[in-house]
């Protein structure tokens, strides 16, 4: 399974690809076991090693058979994205000769799906999952707020996973295709909506892989 994947729409960096995983943290894995193709979605942490794309780690409840399965895995990471209107663009009043898009971000990671039950893995993960996801907080919960017995508990009852990827892909469709006028054109029309993905999408058009 590819990506369709313009070479103007390629984004190769690294840094940039980690960067989408960590703001856009929700995958959705998909898998291929005995029951055929299973998709979930799953917060990730990206971290950089040991090999030079990074390792994707997570949890899942026991009860869910993904982690039995192993074996190749896909998790899509969805960035900002945003519908383009042609009338956003300044061809348009020149010819005439334009039609509606989408613009997207996304990462597309690979590797072997490896489960890890280790209570003291587990728990240095879900402290770290905690620890970024509370930090906005103004008074962020941490796992040790939860009795200790609460917490042995509940790690029982999930299983960590681990993917040292071997391919990993970025597509960044923010018009590089237009004009510069019919960009900027966007970008305009773009920041006239209420939404915020909208507005994100604006700034990744005028810096790509800025947010």
């Amino acid at each position: 399974m590819t990506m369709y994947l313009p070479v103007h729409f390629e984004e190769k960096r690294v840094e940039v690809l980690h960067g989408l995983v960590r703001s856009h943290p929700l995958g959705l894995l998909v898998t291929h076991g005995q029951a055929g193709l299973q998709a979930n979605n799953i917060p990730f942490l990206i971290d950089p090693g040991p090999g030079p794309l990074g390792t994707l780690r997570a949890h899942v409840a026991r009860a869910n058979p993904v982690w039995r399965e192993g074996g190749e895995a896909l998790v899509v990471f969805q960035g900002p994205q945003a519908y383009v209107s042609p009338g956003w663009y300044a061809s348009k009043a020149e010819h005439g000769k334009v039609v509606p898009t989408w613009n997207y971000v996304t990462v597309q990671a690979r590797g072997t799906l490896r489960a890890v039950d280790d209570a003291a893995w587990l728990h240095a993960l879900v402290t770290r999952l905690t620890g970024v996801h509370e930090a906005p907080q103004a008074r962020p919960w941490a796992v040790a707020d939860a009795p200790p017995v609460y917490i042995d508990t509940m790690l029982r009852a999930i299983v960590g996973i681990e993917i040292e990827l071997v391919a990993l892909a970025g597509k960044w469709k923010v018009s590089q295709n237009r004009s510069a006028a019919d960009r900027a054109g966007v970008v305009t029309g773009l920041g006239t909506l209420p939404d915020e993905q909208a507005r994100q999408m604006g700034r990744e058009m005028e810096r790509p892989g800025s947010t």
